[in-house]
C-alpha cells in the first residue's frame, strides 16, 4: 500500500524519482526501492516525504482518518513496524527457498555423478558408422566431460551456500 501510494503521489505532483529524491537528500534508487517496496522509510523519513509531497502521512499508509490524531508517530511507528515485518519474513523465505534449492542442487550433482560412474562410458564401445548413433555418442562424451569439469565447482558452490543460508541461531 504505501509502495503505490508514494508512486502515485509523486506522479500525480509531476515529480520523477530523481527530482523526489534531490528534495529528500536521497539517490534515486532509494525512491525506487520504496516504491517497489523491497525497503521503507523511517519514521522521519516518511514524514519528510509527507511534507514534500504535501500529502498527509496516513494517506501515505493508505488511510483516510477524518480527525487528526495525537498519537500520529506512534500510528505510524506501528505501521512501520508491521511493514518491517512483513519484508522480514519475506526476505526470510526467500532465504529458505535458496536454501533448500541449493540442497537439491547438491543432490542433482551427486545422483548425476554416480550414475555417470556406474555408466561407465558406454559409448566408447558403440560402433560410430551409424550417423545417428555417432552424434549420440559424441553428445553423451561432451556432457559427461564438461560435467566432470564443472561438478566439483558447482558442488563446492553449493555446499557453500548452503552454509551461508542457513539460519543462524
Amino acid at each position: 500500500m504505501l509502495k503505490e501510494n508514494i508512486k502515485a503521489i509523486r506522479k500525480a505532483k509531476g515529480l520523477s524519482q530523481e527530482e523526489l529524491g534531490i528534495k529528500l537528500n536521497v539517490v534515486r534508487q532509494t525512491i525506487s526501492k520504496w516504491e517497489q517496496g523491497l525497503s521503507v522509510p523511517d519514521s522521519e523519513m516518511l514524514i519528510s516525504i509527507s511534507e514534500v509531497l504535501e500529502t498527509p502521512v496516513s494517506t501515505l499508509l493508505g488511510e483516510t482518518i477524518s480527525e487528526s490524531k495525537v498519537d500520529d508517530l506512534k500510528v505510524i511507528s506501528e505501521k512501520l513496524e508491521i511493514i518491517n515485518l512483513q519484508l522480514s519474513q519475506r526476505k526470510n523465505l526467500r532465504r529458505k527457498m535458496i536454501h533448500w534449492l541449493l540442497i537439491s542442487l547438491c543432490a542433482i550433482t551427486i545422483i548425476t555423478s554416480i550414475a555417470l560412474i556406474s555408466l561407465n562410458s558406454p559409448y566408447l564401445g558403440w560402433n560410430y558408422s551409424d550417423p545417428e548413433k555417432a552424434v549420440i555418442g559424441v553428445t553423451f562424451h561432451v556432457f559427461e566431460w564438461l560435467f566432470i569439469r564443472i561438478a566439483p565447482i558447482i558442488l563446492i558452490g553449493s555446499i557453500g551456500g548452503i552454509f551461508l543460508t542457513q539460519k543462524r541461531v
